[in-house]
């Protein structure tokens, strides 16, 4: 049974800007062929991992110049496996610069740590940066708190090598899309909690936070647009199964539970308007607000999930893009 035979009511969708529809659909063929289910999980993971195998990772980075490496650095636990980081530096090496954490995205059950390659090539580029993205174990298999723990243990790893590395400690940041929003969400969460590396920054971009699945936004695309109502049921049920949408959930799974959102990292939040993350994106912004922090929130009209990448020649893929790059200018100089 999907959540949209489950009694909500069911409200009109916010329409589409249409210069976006053609990488809308390019996104859905390439990414959801079929409606994300729980039986079509790992069919749909071996689908996305095809797409983004490690051999095409000399294609990802293109000319661009840099360096790709891999490490494996030890789990969360002494029970949990080891954890593959794939390193991004530039070619010609560091004169000490800023550190990006790139968390890659897939609804907690999808995707891989290549995902987050294209997107920290040319920031590599753009700040002399050294970029990180961490391979973390995926739901149903592993639930949470696997994936979540792997991620914080490889920024840990990343900010105790900062200096072999060429990373200035001081301008470490945490990015990531969808459930990588999410994911970099609640990694900061738990840095501030445990003490753990002081973060310059948090780029969430269309964060995965909260696991109720009530808001407007949800009810609006039910059954409509890209990773849909359904979609985000059956994540979470797979990350968190009978305790998805209780009072159980902790926060690390579900950022949007934390009651304190003081002493974080600045955040820039964004969303499009016409996808189900809108509100608890909002949301998440605007408590961070109340509690006297800092965050920057752009709300992207008529934009779908995922635009900025698909379309990013649109008028408001351009505005996102610029908009994102000007404040990573600013957070990390």
């Amino acid at each position: 049974m999907t959540v949209a035979s489950a009694g909500y009511e069911r409200l009109p969708a916010v329409p589409y800007d249409p210069q976006l529809l053609a990488g809308m659909e390019m996104m859905r063929q390439l990414f959801e062929p079929v409606p994300l289910r729980a039986d079509t999980i790992l069919s749909s993971r071996e689908h996305v991992d095809r797409l983004t195998a490690a051999g095409d990772v000399a294609q990802l980075a293109g000319d661009a110049p840099v360096r790709i490496r891999e490490v494996s650095i030890p789990g969360p636990d002494a029970a949990a496996p080891e954890i593959v980081l794939t390193i991004i530096s530039p070619a010609d090496g560091v004169q000490v610069g800023p550190g990006l954490y790139a968390i890659h995205g897939g609804g907690m059950v999808l995707g891989n740590r290549f995902m987050a390659v294209g997107q920290a090539v040319p920031l590599v580029v753009e700040f002399g940066a050294v970029a990180v993205s961490v391979e973390y174990r995926l739901a149903p298999e592993d639930p949470w708190p696997a994936g979540v723990e792997d991620c914080y243990a490889g920024l840990v790893w990343f900010a105790a090598h900062a200096e072999e590395l060429g990373v200035d400690p001081e301008r470490i940041l945490v990015l990531g899309s969808s459930a990588g929003g999410g994911l970099s969400a609640a990694v900061s969460l738990l840095a501030r909690e445990r003490g753990g590396p002081a973060l310059a920054g948090q780029l969430l971009d269309a964060p995965m936070i909260d696991d109720r699945n009530e808001s407007a936004s949800t009810r609006q695309y039910d059954m409509v647009g890209l990773w849909d109502r359904n979609n985000n049921d059956t994540a979470w049920t797979a990350l968190l199964g009978e305790q998805a949408g209780t009072d159980a959930v902790h926060w690390s799974a579900a950022p949007n539970r934390m009651p304190d959102l003081s002493g974080l990292p600045p955040a820039f939040i964004e969303v499009g308007a016409a996808e189900i993350f809108r509100d608890e994106a909002v949301a998440y912004a605007t408590r961070i607000w109340e509690a006297g922090g800092q965050a920057e929130l752009h709300v992207w009209a008529g934009a779908h999930h995922g635009f900025s990448g698909f379309s990013p020649e649109s008028h408001v893929g351009r505005a996102a893009n610029e908009v994102r790059l000007n404040w990573l200018h600013r957070i990390l100089g």
